[in-house]
């Protein structure tokens, strides 16, 4: 058992922020069950596949929650296949000009307030502490919805919302890729295991911005060449 008596609902997409930031917590509270959810993204076979993997090794509960209203809401290419995805290059994720506007063609309709909100309400009728997210640094840069502001201001919007004044943490907000994938290795996170790409194809495309922040730092961490087998356009190119 954890040092804390405090439980939480993890938001488990199956992705890189999510996991580590649920395996960092879990050291020190106690998880009780997991979300994901379906918002008629590209990715979402791959992402409930990866957190319901994940979930089993933690013995956790995991639940699927369909919000197929949010998609009929959307025309994100992040939903809509008809939309091409938005391609930047590995040397420009770092340029905020161009990540921003990238941000905005992937963009779902207040996707994390919907998501914190039916968490928030779970973890009230079961009397949980807290929401356990992924939200970090690097992604919060140009999705203002992963950024510590917005953790401040959910938990002020809380106090007023749940009687038991649910809280909101990610134990990865300050970190980037690098850092996660680093910690990630420290912990002998199975990265394989992990699903990080916006399409949901049998292996990871390899070449939308997500992957590329994935494969950015797998290289910064000299784990690249492990890990290039699981993203179909890095194998092309061998």
């Amino acid at each position: 058992m954890p040092p804390s008596s405090k439980t939480a609902i993890v938001l488990l997409s199956g992705g890189l922020d999510s996991v580590l930031s649920a395996t960092l917590a879990s050291q020190e509270i106690t998880l009780k069950e997991a979300l994901t959810f379906d918002y008629g993204q590209r990715a979402f076979l791959r992402e409930v596949r990866a957190a319901k993997s994940f979930s089993q090794k933690w013995n956790l509960p995991h639940q699927v929650i369909p919000l197929p209203w949010l998609k009929d809401l959307t025309q994100t290419a992040l939903v809509n296949r008809k939309r091409p995805l938005p391609m930047i290059s590995e040397a420009e994720l770092n340029t905020l000009t161009i990540t921003q506007k990238t941000a905005k063609e992937v963009w779902v309709p207040n996707r994390n307030g919907i998501f914190l909100n039916v968490a928030a309400a779970f973890a009230e009728s079961k009397g949980y502490d807290s929401i356990v997210t992924g939200f970090n640094v690097e992604e919060g840069t140009s999705f203002p919805d992963n950024s510590s502001e917005a953790v401040v201001a959910a938990n002020r919007f809380f106090e007023w919302t749940t009687l038991r004044h649910t809280t909101v943490k990610s134990w990865v907000q300050d970190m980037t890729k690098e850092t996660m994938v680093h910690k990630g290795i420290s912990l002998h996170l199975d990265f394989g295991e992990l699903w990080s790409c916006y399409e949901g194809g049998e292996k990871m495309c390899g070449v939308c911005e997500s992957c590329l922040r994935s494969i950015h730092a797998y290289k910064k961490n000299n784990i690249w060449e492990k890990m290039r087998r699981n993203f179909l356009e890095a194998e092309r190119e061998k």
